[in-house]
């Protein structure tokens, strides 16, 4: 995992304005239409049949088949934002299962983000409804995780935990009304093919699966619009390999951009994703003096 910096004016000030969309903003608040799992036909690069193929990512990603693909895959993310003068990327890794909806990502924030005490990599565990954060930080104790209901993020998570949980990616496509089919490409030796096109979260969440409609609901009402531009990579099989997502928001100030995007690869890995016992949960409260600028939150 790889953090990037890139300043250009702004300092530390831009870049802990990221947790804001990143780890740091996670405690304050503390499946799309179409067939199965099939190959996207060949009338599905333009029109219906492109929106058809883009809908049905999560379909095919949950699949209703079994086997050594099935349900499951590693993850690699990026969540960039520019502020001040200074662009920042988080990234994150770990694997996830479409059929439980639970994952475990290791997540890197840039080291002025979070202070120089609380640079390690967090571990963060994705289930319906939850995140799981260890290295939390801000007073939290380190052997500690902290629970977030991602049904109460203005969010719904899309962006809090500096990571986009990879079914809620695919399960905001299910949005879409329009697609544009870019063609063909390669994506680390697997040819692919490229959508663009732009999806609506409160049409997506209508759509979603039950497990993940909460939480857009809860972006739906929570970002600056509902509109949100996308790129997505299917393969021949219709699994979503690549999709990247550009959020807009803004808390009473001016419009700040997020760019998140969620690669997968390895499908049919095993994924065990053991949740913490109640006793090993901080009930506490967070250190106020480390959550600068959550009163920017989307």
């Amino acid at each position: 995992m790889v953090v990037q910096q890139h300043r250009s004016g702004g300092g530390a000030r831009a870049v802990r304005a990221l947790a804001v969309v990143g780890v740091m903003v996670a405690a304050a608040g503390c499946a799309g239409e179409g067939g199965g799992g099939g190959p996207v036909a060949a009338d599905g690069l333009s029109g219906p049949g492109a929106v058809a193929a883009v809908r049905r990512a999560a379909t095919v990603l949950v699949g209703t088949r079994t086997g050594p693909e099935a349900g499951s895959a590693q993850v690699s993310t990026s969540m960039e934002t520019a502020a001040g003068g200074t662009r920042v990327t988080i990234r994150g890794k770990g694997a996830y299962d479409f059929r439980t909806q639970s994952g475990r990502l290791k997540v890197v924030l840039p080291q002025d983000a979070a202070g120089v005490d609380e640079h390690r990599p967090i571990t963060e565990l994705l289930a319906p409804g939850a995140l799981y954060m260890m290295n939390r930080g801000a007073g939290v104790p380190a052997d500690k995780w902290v629970r977030i209901d991602t049904t109460t993020l203005a969010d719904g998570n899309l962006v809090t935990g500096g990571v986009t949980d990879p079914l809620a990616a695919a399960e905001l496509l299910g949005g879409v009304s329009a697609v544009t089919y870019v063609g063909e490409t390669d994506l680390a030796g697997v040819t692919v093919r490229h959508y663009r096109g732009t999806t609506d979260i409160g049409r997506a969440a209508g759509r979603a699966s039950a497990r993940s409609r909460g939480a857009l609901t809860a972006a739906a009402a929570g970002f600056r619009t509902d509109t949100v531009p996308f790129d997505a990579y299917l393969d021949e099989q219709g699994r979503l390999r690549k999709v990247r997502h550009r959020f807009s928001f803004a808390n009473g100030g001016p419009a700040r951009e997020v760019v998140s995007t969620t690669l997968l690869y390895g499908f049919g890995v095993a994924v065990s994703v053991p949740l913490p016992d109640a006793h090993d949960i901080y009930t506490g409260e967070i250190e106020q003096g480390r959550r600068q600028g959550a009163a920017d939150a989307p």
